[in-house]
């Protein structure tokens, strides 16, 4: 017979089942009953364990520069829109008696530029992680995506802190980048792959099978 807890092979007349130790019923007599099947063992599923996939370093770098070169093509054309609309003023005597009025023209464009550029990476990074892709169009491509510690979608706000941590501190002269650089190393060095900005705002970059 069966034991009705666990399935396992039980001999007629054993009290208790060997493998789990449940109460069979038997109370150390044997009991046959003719014509009657035994009910077959509950089938135990056992769910497939699935890897969990750190993206390193090596692809996350091919994904930033997807990314960089998506954002930096719109970027350079404004511009060279605004230097090739400046060309006649540069020209002109009046530049050339007057260099200051120039810059005083070019800095308040060159400011306005400076700052969609810095908005629109912040947002580009920040609101693509929190989408449903849970990726840059870069990362997209490689098949990567961010989560938070637990494998779950993160919220704007934990890509917002992701990307300030990251990227978004290389607008301080010098330190600024020498910390991204050391900080993107780190991805290929600890044991999930992240970058420090990834600790930071206790994130993962993982890629699908």
């Amino acid at each position: 017979m069966y034991c009705s807890r666990c399935g396992a092979t039980v001999s007629d007349g054993v009290a208790f089942c060997s493998a789990c130790g449940n109460s069979t019923g038997a109370a150390g007599t044997t009991q046959t009953q003719v014509g009657v099947l035994p009910p077959p063992p509950p089938q135990q599923q056992v769910a497939a364990a699935v890897p969990v996939l750190y993206a390193g370093f090596w692809l996350r770098l091919v994904a930033d520069i997807i990314d960089n070169l998506i954002l930096d093509i719109p970027t350079g054309f404004l511009f060279f829109l605004l230097f090739a609309g400046m060309m006649p003023m540069l020209v002109s005597a009046r530049a050339q008696e007057n260099p200051m009025a120039v810059v005083v023209m070019f800095l308040p464009r060159i400011l306005t530029l400076a700052l969609i550029s810095v908005v629109g990476r912040w947002l580009y990074w920040s609101l693509m992680e929190a989408s449903t892709w849970q990726a840059t169009l870069g990362k997209k491509a490689l098949g990567l995506y961010v989560t938070d510690m637990e494998g779950r979608r993160t919220t704007f706000g934990r890509t917002s802190g992701r990307y300030w941590a990251g990227r978004g501190i290389t607008i301080v002269p010098y330190l600024g980048w020498l910390y991204y650089l050391i900080s993107c190393i780190m991805a290929g060095l600890t044991e999930r792959k992240q970058a420090l900005h990834d600790m930071i705002a206790n994130c993962l970059v993982l890629r699908k099978a």
